[in-house]
């Protein structure tokens, strides 16, 4: 059976299976579980068309090999799936370093994006992957930056725009993934602000993910820039998707990589991860989102055309404890919502 659509293909994260996790937490789910949880999904026939990557340990290595990368092409290919997306590790326990850090942190944090640019470029000549960006961040937090907010801007743009010269030379484009957990990224007006400093459209663009972004609207970590009132009635449903649409507009042109996620309007931190949206799955009671209606704040313009700036869409829900990761109907659910965002925001 086939969906309304084929357009986009439909994508689940990998790294679900490792954000939040570790000694403070749960043990991370191994790739090769979550690859085949995420091949196990199926809805009316309709399955998952691939996955997006976390370029490091336990799942894979940002060092890999040549030969390391033919035996994970041939895993992910090998279970009908394809690559689209991945993150970069830039953070510090990761091995990378601040983009607003001195210049021993700026050469960390570009090692990283290089070997990431690397690791695609590989990826795409073994025919497993088509499409799709490589994921950053600024890797440091917005206190840092709430010292002196312009200074950090430029530094964060200057180690943005490197990065840029990087991923030219390898066919790459870069997604900065806003959250208020990233110096700099943390306000849906500092996000425009940032891109627009670095000016590099043609090559870095944002990555929206609907969870993440629904926090912009309520001015955490950044109250001067909220588009909800303190005390938000959360039964105004209209009131809500106004603001959404509102904030989803000023970044919707920059806007290359999109996540499909669902949030209670809370904020959670898990493991070494800071405190960010918290997500919860997509049928949660308790979700603020509707995921079809507000997909579309970014899937669509303002005329309600079709903006087709993305070939996959994934899904994002991180810090799910583990019963819940390991549970194919979570997959199922997941899928489901997916096919729901195509069905309404896709084309053939």
């Amino acid at each position: 059976m086939s969906t309304k659509n084929t357009f986009p293909a439909l994508h689940n994260a990998m790294w679900p299976g490792l954000v939040g996790k570790g000694p403070d937490s749960e043990p991370p789910i191994s790739l090769e579980t979550m690859l085949d949880l995420t091949v196990g999904a199926s809805v009316n026939g309709v399955k998952f068309d691939g996955v997006d990557l976390f370029l490091s340990l336990p799942h894979t290595d940002i060092d890999s090999t040549d030969d390391d990368l033919k035996k994970l092409a041939d895993d992910i290919g090998g279970r009908g799936l394809v690559v689209g997306s991945m993150v970069a590790p830039v953070w510090g326990p990761t091995g990378g370093g601040s983009a607003m850090g001195n210049d021993e942190e700026q050469a960390k944090f570009l090692t990283q994006v290089r070997k990431a640019c690397r690791i695609g470029k590989k990826l795409k000549d073994l025919g497993v992957r088509k499409y799709g960006v490589v994921r950053i961040d600024s890797a440091t937090g917005p206190r840092d930056w709430l010292a002196d907010p312009e200074a950090g801007t430029r530094r964060i743009a200057d180690t943005f725009r490197k990065a840029c010269d990087i991923a030219d030379e390898y066919g790459e484009r870069l997604a900065a993934e806003g959250e208020i957990c990233w110096a700099g990224m943390h306000s849906w007006r500092q996000n425009v602000k940032l891109l627009e400093t670095v000016g590099r459209p043609e090559t870095l663009g944002f990555q929206a993910d609907m969870a993440h972004t629904m926090l912009f609207t309520m001015g955490y970590n950044a109250p001067e820039d909220r588009l909800l009132p303190e005390n938000f009635d959360w039964n105004d449903g209209a009131a809500l998707a106004e603001a959404y649409r509102t904030m989803a507009r000023a970044l919707r042109p920059w806007m290359i990589d999109f996540h499909v996620a669902q949030n209670d309007g809370t904020v959670k931190g898990s493991g070494s991860h800071d405190k960010t949206g918290r997500h919860c799955q997509p049928f949660d009671p308790n979700g603020r989102l509707d995921i079809v209606r507000d997909s579309g704040a970014w899937l669509r313009d303002d005329a309600g055309n079709l903006t087709k700036a993305v070939q996959h869409i994934c899904w994002d829900g991180c810090m799910f404890s583990n019963d819940v990761m390991l549970n194919q109907q979570t997959w199922n659910e997941v899928l489901q919502a997916m096919i729901s965002v195509r069905d309404a925001h896709g084309w053939n």
